[in-house]
């Protein structure tokens, strides 16, 4: 009888928050099972927000996995390593032009930062709203735990959230500001020998450069760059393969898990929560037309024109946005082949966003 009666009581205690944030749970875990829409995060994310939201449920198993990986910073960064070791750096290197474009697709993020302190945000707190519009999840997940952030768990959710929609939610904001002559504009690509020896510099190289002008991106750049590193030097194949699968895939299943920590229906459901995901949606749609209209500004000086959709590759969605660029180019041309030219705007995009979250907390700590 006691047992019917305590079943009784929990059901009771279920708060009209707890069930929606149960709700949202289960709607992630659809979009990582059904629309295989990054499954190695949402699932483990949508899992744990149903778990932590349970009346009565001990949540100190995730909280000290949130304290031990989120709090402390580790998981983003051994993340990091994972991501570099997958990265090829080659389309890059064969056309450095498109440095450019990971700058130019950054936008959104100075201008998110602007809207958020205009609408009210504490500067900390706009800033790491801000961060949502690189579409970098380690990089959210860094600034906004290095800010303290109030609301990490709403940053966290939609910088991976927009991250797996890219394929939703570009392609019309890409043909609204585009016409189907300049998605049609073809680019030759010219494979050059990038040498073994520039591979293995340029991480170097770039680590000593960005930490050099944002300081406070050198651990996220360093350990990218450490990734690829792994990758390039040759002497460390099955270690590159074991951070490209094992390492990455664990870590972000953890990562999903202490994530969920913070989705916990009192902090979570409120309307600065809304207005966060309203922020971030928003930067992420000036990330994509920065990009755009950067490529557009290019053209009128050049003579090889750049499809414009290639600025849409330069955020940090990294292979994501570099393979809808490439759908999108076929859907209009089935013989026009944009991927080598998308991968190198979106590979240096994940270098840009690193760099500007580094950029955005130095300019917050001076402006304080």
């Amino acid at each position: 009888m006691q047992l019917f009666y305590d079943l009784f009581a929990n059901v009771l205690n279920f708060t009209w928050q707890e069930a929606v944030m149960i709700l949202i749970g289960c709607l992630l875990i659809y979009l990582a099972v059904k629309r295989e829409m990054e499954p190695s995060l949402l699932l483990p994310m949508g899992f744990g927000a149903v778990l932590v939201n349970l009346p009565f449920v001990n949540t100190e198993a995730i909280e000290t996995l949130f304290n031990a990986g989120i709090a402390s910073e580790l998981f983003p960064l051994l993340l990091f390593i994972g991501i570099g070791a997958m990265i090829d750096f080659g389309p890059l290197l064969s056309n450095p032009k498109m440095f450019l474009f990971g700058a130019a697709a950054q936008f959104g993020i100075f201008f998110t930062l602007v809207v958020a302190v205009i609408l009210g945000f504490d500067l900390k707190d706009a800033a790491s709203t801000a961060i949502i519009a690189a579409a970098d999840g380690p990089t959210s997940i860094y600034v906004a735990n290095y800010f303290k952030s109030t609301y990490q768990g709403a940053i966290m959710v939609a910088a991976y959230s927009y991250m797996a929609l890219v394929p939703i939610i570009q392609p019309p904001i890409i043909k609204a500001i585009t016409t189907k002559k300049e998605r049609m504009i073809r680019m030759e690509y010219t494979p050059s020998n990038v040498s073994k020896t520039t591979r293995i510099l340029f991480p170097i190289f770039v680590t000593i450069i960005a930490g050099t002008v944002a300081p406070k991106s050198a651990e996220l750049i360093g350990f990218l760059m450490f990734g690829n590193l792994i990758r390039e030097c040759g002497v460390l194949d099955s270690l590159s393969q074991s951070a490209q699968h094992e390492l990455a895939n664990l870590i972000t299943l953890l990562l999903g898990l202490s994530v969920s920590f913070r989705m916990q229906a009192e902090a979570f459901i409120t309307w600065q929560t809304l207005l966060i995901l309203a922020l971030g949606l928003v930067g992420f749609v000036f990330d994509t037309v920065g990009g755009v209209f950067f490529a557009k500004l290019l053209n009128l000086f050049s003579k090889k024109k750049v499809n414009p959709m290639i600025g849409a590759a330069g955020i940090s969605a990294f292979p994501m946005a570099s393979r809808m660029v490439h759908k999108m180019g076929r859907d209009e041309d089935p013989y026009n082949f944009l991927l080598m030219h998308a991968a190198g705007a979106n590979v240096s995009g994940q270098i840009a966003s690193v760099i500007a979250g580094g950029l955005i907390i130095t300019l917050v700590e001076n402006l304080l």
